[in-house]
């Protein structure tokens, strides 16, 4: 395997397959060891995964801090281990009196700034420890609440009694199965999620994304492409220099406003490095991709 690509990949992740088996698939295919992804999808979730690859993979951090959008299906009066259709039943009660206005009601009552428990099969770490592999042992432990922001949980009707579509824009780090587990909860019974599709990330849609088996070399995009939804600054060669040093920089130089980051492409069209705010009127290069000379 070689080491010399750099981007990343839009994947279409199927269900049934870890991120993880994503990554391991893609290096494979286009034969490198240096990939990793911007958020971990469930396995029984599909849609987009974005991965980087080479020095794509310093840029991963932007990617998983943007926002989300997700459409799945709620299923009142059964809870599962995991709390979507890939657990075991740990629970049931009867929900048949629960109207579409009552689920529109309360999901708005999960919206906003909310504090969220990571659910324990999650690749969030207690202890030195992920979650998940604690669960397969059988053991729980206390996991502290989490602060993430849900801007959308619309809810429609499927047609199947107790079974609703629900569509999801949320902050990086929201969990949509504990959404549909705490549904359950304030409606007074249990619920769980199915059928999980991410369909953005920031502005990657599930239409651009390519089908696992069809990755390769030719649908590497550059790694400008992993922070095009940062604000661009075209800068001169000598800032190009400058920030590949490692220098602090006037953000007047760069012409900057706002808070950052920002991604500085140089005269070549391609990606320099990503800067971020120092102090008020100073900016410092966070990620370099051009090497100094």
């Amino acid at each position: 395997m070689t080491g010399d690509l750099d981007g990343c990949l839009v994947v279409d992740k199927p269900a049934g397959w870890t991120s993880h088996d994503v990554v391991a698939r893609c290096r494979r295919l286009i034969g490198t060891r240096r990939i990793g992804h911007a958020g971990t999808l469930d396995p029984d979730a599909t849609g987009v995964l974005l991965l980087g690859v080479g020095r794509g993979t310093r840029l991963l951090q932007y990617a998983s801090a943007l926002r989300k959008t997700y459409v799945g299906e709620i299923m009142l009066g059964i809870a599962t281990t995991t709390l979507d259709a890939a657990g075991d039943v740990t629970g049931r009660s009867d929900m048949s009196h629960v109207s579409l206005d009552d689920v529109r009601n309360t999901a708005l009552t999960l919206t906003g700034r909310i504090d969220q428990v990571p659910p324990m099969m999650s690749a969030v770490k207690v202890g030195g420890r992920r979650l998940h592999e604690l669960a397969r042992q059988g053991i729980e432990v206390e996991r502290a609440a989490r602060p993430v922001e849900v801007f959308r949980f619309d809810v429609f009707p499927t047609g199947e009694a107790e079974v609703f579509r629900a569509f999801v824009e949320c902050s990086s780090g929201t969990y949509v199965r504990v959404l549909a587990a705490d549904l359950g909860t304030r409606l007074g019974g249990v619920a769980h999620l199915r059928r999980l599709r991410r369909l953005s990330v920031g502005s990657f849609t599930d239409s651009e994304a390519v089908a696992l088996d069809l990755v390769s070399r030719e649908t590497l995009k550059p790694c400008l492409e992993l922070v095009r939804d940062l604000p661009r600054v075209d800068a001169s060669g000598e800032l190009v220099a400058a920030l590949s040093h490692g220098r602090v920089v006037e953000r007047a130089q760069l012409g900057v406003a706002g808070d950052g980051p920002w991604a500085v492409v140089g005269s070549d069209g391609e990606l320099a490095a990503v800067c971020v705010a120092r102090g008020r009127d100073r900016a410092r290069p966070a990620v370099v991709l051009h090497a100094a000379s």
